[in-house]
């Protein structure tokens, strides 16, 4: 199965404006605290979150960071996204794919964090590789790679919570390597340094 197009995204948002529940489910709000207490510093100097969504993440993750750039494929999410965190003005939303589109994005300095949440299994493995290739280049040295995946079923996806990891995880060696992960019933957490 090929990567999921931008416009997969756009339906699902246009029937629904939080079709997974990030404001309202349990499920979210539990993985959300556990992803910010896997980060591996108290602050970050530039941080990418790669499908922000509509903000929900973004905006809990604003505070461990200097600068943090949130990018997402579907726009009608990224304006309820801008609602959610516009009086933040360290936060920046771009429409933005990644691999593809993301690298205009890439500040001189490059990212010493790069948030990958439940993204990487909506892409193919050759493009999973490819995004570890891409996300070595916007890092700087030391730089924090954090992936979430949701470990159910996912049919109409290319990728499993699994494959997708550990596609990226093996394509991102010998440039970085796993040094923190959890695993609970419902999703992992994999904190890459690079």
């Amino acid at each position: 199965m090929k990567s999921l197009p931008s416009a997969y995204f756009d339906a699902l948002y246009d029937r629904h404006p939080d079709p997974w529940g990030f404001e309202t489910s349990e499920y979210e709000a539990g993985k959300y605290a556990a992803t910010l207490a896997a980060l591996s510093r108290p602050r970050y100097r530039s941080a990418l979150e790669v499908g922000c969504s509509i903000g929900v993440l973004t905006e809990a993750l604003a505070p461990y960071c200097d600068r943090l750039l949130g990018i997402d494929v579907a726009e009608s999410a990224l304006k309820v996204a801008r609602e959610r965190v516009g009086h933040l003005p360290h936060v920046r939303l771009a429409c933005r794919s990644f691999p593809g589109e993301v690298a205009a994005e890439v500040s001189p300095d490059g990212f010493d964090l790069i948030l990958l949440s439940e993204v990487l299994y909506y892409l193919d493995a050759s493009t999973v590789t490819r995004a570890a290739r891409i996300t070595r280049a916007m890092a700087t040295p030391g730089a924090d790679v954090l992936l979430v995946h949701w470990l159910g079923p996912t049919p109409d996806y290319p990728l499993t919570g699994d494959a997708a990891a550990q596609t990226f995880i093996d394509a991102i060696r010998p440039h970085g390597g796993v040094v923190f992960q959890a695993r609970e019933p419902d999703y992992r957490i994999d904190l890459i340094r690079l």
